[in-house]
């Protein structure tokens, strides 16, 4: 240890010089044992055999921090170094360009006093059997089981029974297997279905969903409970007993049970969950108690209503159906029982409350469905061992008795003929009670069946309707999303849950209850199946489930399977529900919430346009297909808004838009959402794309070499004006030009934006942006020299992503009225500079104005020459009828025009000594040309709305930049309206054929 301690000391003083250090002070260093920054805190811990080894590195292992997105209770939570912190020369202060910082900045095994929290209790928390098996199967053994399936049964038969429970179970089943693929695909948090389906499917479908199936709940609360007041009612009428009437009496004692459950989901989960276990035990010993009363010899007492155990012919007759009644049809029959299998997601629906709801949701479900499934069948053959009809009369042995009652020495002709027997499966719904063993348990078990279901359903509802509310979908709803306790009870939702029961209980209908929520639930199955479906076909790497009993083609099938039960059920009721959804869709894709869930839809939609950006490759361009897409030299979009808004006129919902930012800055932090949120923000459909370069000019190259996708990429390049040339350096202008000859070497249109007032909007927080072409005078600032950057200047992305980017109105966003768009069509450069225009009529803002065409021409064939250009223009199909010849633009200028250009463009050209004197002579040509279109523009175009004027073409290596600049600012200068320098690439863009 002795021989060690020098040599620590020496890479201590060794390393100790690569401490950095700035303005605000150190940055980090090392200290011999550990790396720390300036103020002290530590970076990552080092031990000795690092050290020796020479191999100095912030890296470090795997660890669950790095990855989870919450804290342990109590616990610091660690952080993975940074990307810079590894590689970044330890001397450098500052990120490298576009570079962006994931971790603010934290060191590996750093963390902030606000990570960590304070030790909380801990929340009750349930396993799979107690928080997921018995609470489904409770909510499965509701009400339809005690009260209404013996009553299917004299309906439906044994045998079409079956087929309704075997296909509700087929439904179930398949939806509990895409419910535990969902659930395993990642941590579910509470909220239930609607959790699966949002984080899924998205937050379109999802919040609509989950609006619906929160309802649903709430509705279900009142079904059950009203079918726990229909067994108080029959027992008091039993004992002639009444309040005020039948119909109020379970009115009445419903709204009570329901004041009671909500007292008991007030107490907390715990309660909640004790409550639940006493219930289950209550419903097997009902069960045991029943299948019991099925084997053991029936009493006289019992014959005389209608029980003679088990009987083959009993059991043959009861096999087929006795249809009754309006609702005298299997889909009628199914729409009451499919309510009872409802109950598989009442687990799901807890989720935030569950110890590993990964493992809870699939196990307690699928088990759930099975044992309930295996009950529900044994019951519907059981229960049949009952006659059909009868009453309690004295035996007859009279030659015209009716009904298989007569062979076991029972009479009941007279209630078979009238139609008033009180007794048997379709007469009575309390069936299951005479053939139990001891009736008052059958009445137990009523009692745990419904008030079990009702109070999971309204524990179900505010749960969802609370994890809803808290993604602040809709308005006004997040009233109802706060929670209170260490389990976060959603208070306000239970009162709210509890409003909707007490108003559907009293309906006091079972039958007319059960069929409203039949469809809620198919639909919310049905959207559960389509998220499995979806995630699998999409093949996106996050779908990752660690349940694999499924098949994406049987969830395919659960969800289309689910909407045609529904329209064969009560088809108005299944149009209320899918018009409900499609609302709750539509306004949620109008409102564009700011969630990322990394839905299934997102995958899908890289996948239809990856395989379309693909499919394209293989058609040739056309003509008729052609569209301008652009790559615009924005900088950071919001320092040019007015760019940013004249193009996104015309190529929203049209064509490509790509604006482009080239950084030179070496200490610029350029941050990517941020831009793409200011043009989400100011509704502008466009990409952004950055690249870091030396120079001006390289940047731009890679931009027009290497922006797009396949046949997705750019043909026109538009540019800002660059107003400060007069005072900019040669070789600034010469990058300027160059950047435009660029341009046309690589086949793209070109455009030039000019306003009078400039397009740059400087703020103080972007004044270390690289300006791009334009910079005001008074800024101070060019496109060569990058500025300083300001005293304050903070590298902090966290401070660039929140903070508020204004958003300035420009001339572009307004309506233009009965204005004109004035066009120069002064060369023919395969018709971009006519299309752009013709685009930009099309929109709203723009479709009032008059477009006027001018062209160059001679007076004697100046009516001659109009009509070649309006047949032609015509034949385009663009819609302009304003077609004007100047004979005049070839005429000289006015002398005082002439004076003062003539000694700005003398300086310019023959500052260049490589100009030959031929050339200059057709230079001076030029130049006065463009005098006298300005002259032109300004009699002409002076109220235009926009100026489109085709740009001249100065040619590359022969024309001095300084003179071409010349010309596109003689061209363009002292003019009140836009002007938009247009110069195709020659190629056309305008067809007038059919193929």
């Amino acid at each position: 240890m002795e021989k060690g301690l020098p040599l620590l000391s020496f890479l201590s003083a060794l390393r100790s010089q690569f401490s950095v250090n700035g303005e605000e002070g150190p940055k980090y260093g090392f200290d011999g044992s550990r790396y720390h920054y300036g103020d002290g805190t530590s970076v990552a811990s080092q031990n000795s055999s690092q050290i020796l080894t020479g191999y100095d590195t912030l890296d470090v292992g795997p660890n669950y921090d790095f990855y989870a997105n919450t804290n342990a209770l109590g616990r610091v939570r660690r952080s993975r170094p940074s990307l810079f912190q590894l590689h970044s020369n330890i001397e450098d202060s500052c990120p490298p360009p576009l570079y962006e910082e994931t971790n603010t900045g934290r060191a590996p095994g750093d963390s902030s006093e606000d990570d960590v929290e304070e030790p909380q209790s801990e929340p009750t928390r349930f396993g799979w059997v107690k928080g997921v098996m018995i609470r489904c199967m409770l909510n499965i053994w509701g009400v339809i089981l005690y009260l209404r399936l013996p009553w299917i049964t004299a309906q439906a038969g044994i045998g079409l029974t079956w087929v309704i429970i075997l296909l509700s179970s087929c439904i179930t089943g398949i939806t509990g297997l895409s419910t535990s693929a969902i659930a395993t695909n990642g941590r579910v948090k509470g909220g239930g279905t609607y959790f699966l389906i949002s984080r899924s499917l998205g937050p379109e479908l999802g919040g609509s969903i989950g609006l619906i199936f929160a309802f649903a709940n709430a509705v279900a609360v009142a079904m059950h409970t009203v079918g726990f007041a229909e067994t108080v009612q029959a027992l008091m009428q039993e004992s002639g007993a009444s309040i005020v009437d039948p119909i109020n009496d379970i009115r009445i004692i419903g709204v009570i049970t329901v004041t009671c459950l909500l007292a008991i989901s007030l107490a907390g989960m715990e309660w909640e969950a004790k409550a639940q276990v006493l219930f289950f035990i209550v419903i097997l010993v009902s069960f045991a108690n029943y299948i019991v009363g099925t084997i053991i010899p029936a009493t006289p007492q019992k014959q005389a209503k209608g029980f003679f155990s088990y009987q083959a012919d009993i059991f043959a007759e009861n096999f087929v159906p006795n249809w009754r009644g309006p609702e005298g049809n299997f889909f009628g029959m199914f729409s009451i029982f499919f309510p009872s299998a409802t109950g598989i997601l009442a687990g799901a629906n807890i989720s935030g409350d569950l110890k590993d709801p990964t493992v809870a949701i699939p196990r307690g479900t699928l088990m759930a469905i099975f044992w309930t499934t295996l009950s529900y069948l044994i019951i519907a053959a059981t229960i049949d061992a009952s006659g059909i009809m009868n009453d309690t009369l004295a035996m007859s042995s009279a030659d015209s008795c009716q009904g298989l009652a007569c062979q076991y020495g029972w009479d009941f002709t007279d209630c078979i003929t009238n139609r008033t027997c009180t007794y048997g499966l379709s007469n009575q719904y309390q069936s299951m009670s005479l053939v139990s063993g001891f009736a008052p348990l059958i009445t137990a078990g009523i009692f745990g069946a419904t008030l079990s279901s009702a109070l999971a359903c309204l524990v179900s509802a505010p749960k969802v309707f609370q994890c809803l509310c808290k993604d602040n979908l809709y308005p006004v709803i997040g009233f109802f999303g706060k929670g209170n306790g260490k389990n976060d009870e959603p208070i306000r939702g239970y009162v709210l849950a509890y409003i909707i029961a007490v108003c559907f209980v009293l309906i006091a209908e079972l039958n007319t209850i059960a069929p409203i929520i039949s469809n809620f639930f198919l639909c919310s199955y049905a959207l559960i199946n389509f998220s499995c479906f979806h995630a699998s076909i999409t093949n996106s790497p996050g779908w990752r489930p660690s349940f694999r009993f499924y098949s994406k083609w049987m969830s395919l099938l659960g969800a289309v399977v689910s909407v045609i039960i529904m329209f064969l059920l009560t088809w108005w009721a299944a149009l209320i529900a899918i018009g409900i959804v499609i609302f709750l869709l539509g306004y949620v894709l109008y409102k564009r919430p700011s969630v990322n869930w990394g839905s299934s839809v997102q995958a899908g939609s890289y996948n239809m346009a990856l395989s379309y950006c693909v499919s394209l490759n293989q058609v040739d361009d056309h003509i008729k297909n052609y569209r301008p897409q652009c790559l615009v030299l924005t900088g950071p979009p919001s320092c040019r808004p007015a760019l940013v808004d004249f193009v996104g006129t015309f190529t929203k919902n049209l064509s490509l838009m790509i604006c482009g930012n080239v950084v030179t800055v070496s200490y610029h932090l350029e941050s990517l959402n941020s831009h793409v949120t200011w043009l989400n923000k100011r509704q502008i459909k466009s990409f952004y794309h950055g690249v870091v370069a030396n120079d001006l000019r390289t940047g731009v190259k890679m931009l027009l070499q290497g922006a797009g996708l396949g046949r997705i990429r750019p043909n026109v390049l538009l540019t800002g004006f660059k107003r400060d040339w007069r005072k900019d350096k040669p070789s600034c202008i010469d990058n300027y030009i160059g950047i435009l000859h660029d341009a046309f070497d690589l086949q793209y249109g070109v455009c030039v934006l000019r306003m009078r007032e400039g397009l740059d909007v400087f703020r103080q927080a972007q004044t270390h942006v690289n300006p791009g072409f334009e910079a005001s005078p008074e800024s101070g600032v060019n496109t060569c020299v990058p500025p300083a950057p300001p005293a304050n200047f903070s590298l902090d992305p966290d401070a660039m992503m929140t903070e508020p980017q204004p958003q300035p109105s420009t001339v572009f966003q307004s309506q233009q009225g009965k204005k004109t768009i004035d066009v120069y069509w002064l060369f023919d450069d395969g018709g971009l500079t006519l299309l752009l225009p013709y685009l930009l009529t099309r929109k709203k803002r723009w479709a009032r104005c008059k477009v006027r065409v001018f062209v160059g021409g001679d007076i004697q064939r100046k009516e001659e020459q109009r009509k070649e250009v309006m047949d032609l223009i015509s034949k385009f199909r663009l819609g302009f009828h304003d077609v004007e010849v100047l004979p005049d633009i070839n005429a000289r200028p006015q002398p005082e025009q002439y004076d003062v250009e003539h000694l700005v463009m003398t300086v310019s050209l023959f500052s260049d000594r490589l100009v030959t004197f031929p050339s200059k002579c057709v230079f001076m040509h030029q130049t006065l040309r463009q005098i006298r279109l300005n002259e032109v523009l300004q009699d002409y175009s002076r109220d235009a709305a926009i100026i489109f004027v085709t740009m001249p073409v100065g040619r590359r290596g022969q024309c001095p930049s300084a003179l071409y600049m010349a010309w596109l600012e003689t061209l363009s200068r002292d003019l009140r309206p836009p002007v938009l320098l247009v110069r195709g690439n020659q190629e056309n863009v305008l067809t007038f054929y059919c193929q």
